[in-house]
């Protein structure tokens, strides 16, 4: 660009801030502050192109104010040839759109994004394509915000300006603030804020402070934020609490009397140790023919939360309990969650129950669902369970050895069949009682756990094979209106994805062979044949990013990790809204009559499946953010860990002991000139051949640490 565009550009920039602004007049120094001016040359650069404003008549100052004179139209030319979606963009701003029916997403060059912000909708202009063939173009428009609101740090940089540093997921770029839209934030606040203006893409946007979470750093306002980012709401309004407080306590006599009445049957729980909602119980026996009577018995959420009470209304907004690693956002108030509906023990409660016999071999002989009470007889924790399965003495140790038998049973038919285990290991965290995590950990998984699924795996498994039985026991013309379902749906992995994952471990000597007819079996056997290997948790990894992303619709595809031609989720409605939907359908049906319709399921569908990607968005901002929590008490120490992932960046690596991970930057690779090598997934050493590949193991260095962008940096340890 001449000297000459530059400054016509610098002009037409403060044009289109002045203008925009209240009364078409701006300070000076805010102009400043916009532009993020802070060397003197910068700043006569500025008072320069003011200068010539105020000559030509566009301008004029009044001491540091500056006001518009004439109106000043800028013409923009669109080609009518464009693309729409959504756009992502990375710290270093550089923008990808998704585009519904396109294959790749658009690249979009930093100096293309225009005023887009990330998720918003935008028009797209094709400009070409990359050495790689990947689309390229240019943003030309912003037709929707993907944000109402976003999360930031507040910082003072004058006496009458202000900045606002954006967390990662909110947004690329910082945004300045005016003194009259600060609403009380001192420096370092962490705040909610909402995009007031952006006229520019080389001008700062404007914000607009709409409340304080919290003093940057600490752990509330750090949670809080990652509420923020994920427009999640951890209170309920006080309507809301007000209705929940209304629903009585107490069960009357006859609906007890309309149910089956289990109470004098032995019933358990096992659950987390710290857990409050209790979603599921069981019962079981074995017949006197050698065959299993299983009873899953899950709390009756849809008799106390009827269709389109404000408190329904709140339940399906937030679709699901988010479990950060030190809170739970609750998908129903505490009175419900932790109290009416939860199967605490030695308490009568009202449940819905899937009872099934099943034989020695997993097979499902015969089976009811029907509306039951239960009055829990013991409360295990998972580790509690574990101990009596491992021989210790309980007066209720047989109903436990008798459940692990049918478990091994459904777990070794399941996974027969070809079925997909995932066994990545998580993270748990200690902290101190200021949120702090002082020690991590990984969560053991103990036989208890495999038993509890297993049995809710079944039970979710019989209720949609119910329904399909309703179809063909009715007769009648099979449509998507004969008794609509809201199945649990997984749909085939990418072919392409599951390529680049047998390239990827190509190199650790591991045939993975793609065909067009790929079944669950197949992709279980690779991750049979690095079971406890040190590449175990990268290929586990590999391949789940591979995976398509579970949903919930009413059109059933089946469920390809699972293996399961039908799926439904029925056992978790105190903490997932789907259930509850599964509920009142399944009640209808054995009354006669119907509720939802197929075009009302794909539409809840669609929500319910949205508002649990935020959840596991959030679930995950949370860990990582303990993680770097953790690790920045660790600064300079050292580390074993595994390389777990390559770019032309640098190496990503994953330490063994705390499973926290970060990225060592090539340019913190020193002695050599490092060239990334697509073939291998390795950086290799240009001069020494030395290479850093997918899986070796590495010694690393705690270099330092960004809560604000929930990242690690390593250098090699010496």
């Amino acid at each position: 660009m001449s000297r000459s565009s530059r400054e016509s550009s610098l002009e037409q920039i403060i044009i289109d801030l002045v203008k925009s602004s209240p009364n078409n007049s701006l300070q000076r120094d805010v102009i400043a502050n916009a532009l993020a001016i802070n060397s003197k040359k910068e700043h006569r650069k500025l008072d320069k192109a003011i200068g010539k404003l105020d000559k030509k008549g566009i301008l004029s100052k009044n001491g540091p104010q500056i006001q518009l004179r004439t109106s000043h139209k800028k013409i923009n030319k669109q080609d009518s040839n464009l693309v729409e979606g959504y756009i992502q963009l990375t710290p270093r701003g550089t923008g990808y759109v998704i585009v519904e029916g396109m294959e790749e997403d658009v690249m979009i060059p930093g100096n293309d994004t225009g005023l887009s912000l990330p998720n918003d909708i935008v028009s797209v202009k094709i400009t070409g394509k990359r050495n790689s063939g990947q689309p390229k173009g240019k943003v030309v428009e912003i037709k929707k915000r993907g944000k109402e609101f976003y999360v930031g740090t507040f910082k003072r940089t004058g006496d009458r300006t202000y900045l606002i540093e954006p967390d990662q997921k909110s947004a690329h770029i910082n945004f300045f603030v005016l003194k009259d839209n600060v609403y009380g934030a001192h420096n370092d606040d962490k705040v909610l804020f909402k995009l007031k203006n952006w006229t520019h893409p080389k001008a700062l946007p404007e914000a607009e402070v709409t409340s304080i979470l919290g003093k940057s750093g600490t752990n509330d306002a750090n949670i809080l934020s990652i509420l923020a980012e994920n427009e999640l709401v951890a209170d309920f309004d006080k309507e809301v609490e007000n209705f929940a407080e209304r629903i009585p306590v107490e069960i009357p006599e006859e609906e007890f009397k309309r149910r089956k009445d289990m109470r004098e049957d032995f019933v358990f729980t096992i659950d987390p140790a710290d857990a409050k909602d209790f979603d599921d119980a069981l019962s079981i026996e074995v017949l006197e023919n050698g065959n299993y009577y299983l009873g899953v018995h899950i709390a009756d959420v849809s008799h106390y939360v009827t269709s389109d009470t404000i408190l329904d209304k709140e339940a399906y907004s937030r679709g699901t309990s988010v479990y950060l690693v030190d809170r739970v956002i609750p998908m129903l108030p505490e009175k419900l969650s932790n109290g009416v509906c939860s199967l605490r023990p030695n308490e009568d409660k009202l449940t819905y129950s899937c009872f099934m016999e099943i034989d020695s071999k997993g097979n499902l002989v015969d089976y009811s669902i029907e509306e039951t009470a239960i009055h829990s007889r013991q409360r295990f924790s998972y580790e509690e369970a574990q101990e009596v399965l491992d021989g210790a003495n309980h007066k209720y140790k047989k109903e436990l050895k008798t459940a692990e038998k049918l478990a091994k049973a459904l777990y070794n038919k399941r996974f027969k069949e070809g079925a997909i285990d995932f066994d990545n290991p998580e993270p748990k965290f200690v902290l101190d009682d200021k949120g702090t995590p002082i020690e991590v950990i990984i969560k053991k998984r103990i036989f208890a756990h495999r038993l509890i699924e297993e049995c809710m795996l079944m039970a979710n498994k019989t209720v949609a094979l119910h329904v399909d039985n309703l179809r063909k026991d009715s007769g009648k013309k099979k449509s998507k209106n004969l008794f609509p379902f809201f199945y649990r749906i997984h749909d085939k992995p990418d072919q392409e994805k599951l390529a680049g994952v047998a390239e990827q471990v190509a190199p650790f000597n591991i045939k993975f062979e793609v065909t067009d007819n790929m079944s669950p079996k197949k992709i279980n056997n690779l991750l049979q044949q690095v079971k406890n290997t040190p590449v175990e948790s990268i290929v586990n990894g590999l391949m789940l990013r591979s995976m398509a992303k579970a949903e919930y619709s009413p059109a059933n595809i089946g469920h390809f990790g699972l293996g399961f031609p039908h799926y439904a989720h029925f056992t978790s409605p105190i903490r997932r809204y789907p259930d509850v939907i599964v509920h009142r359908l399944l009640k209808k049906y054995s009354s006669g009559t119907t509720s939802y319709n197929f075009e009302a399921l794909t539409k809840h569908g669609e929500h319910c499946s949205s508002r649990e990607r935020v959840a596991v968005d959030a679930e995950r901002d949370s860990i990582k953010l303990k993680q770097v929590e953790f690790l920045s008490t660790k600064i300079g120490e050292n580390f074993k860990g595994t390389i777990t992932g390559v770019t032309e960046r640098g190496i990503f690596v994953n330490l063994n002991d705390v499973h926290c991970e970060g990225m060592v930057r090539v340019s913190d690779l020193k002695g050599d000139y490092y060239v990334y090598n697509s073939k291998i997934h390795a950086l290799v050493g240009r001069s020494s051949g030395r290479s850093y590949k997918l899986g070796d193991g590495i010694q690393v260095k705690v270099e330092s640490t960004n809560t604000q962008k929930r990242q690690i940096d390593f250098t090699l340890a010496k």
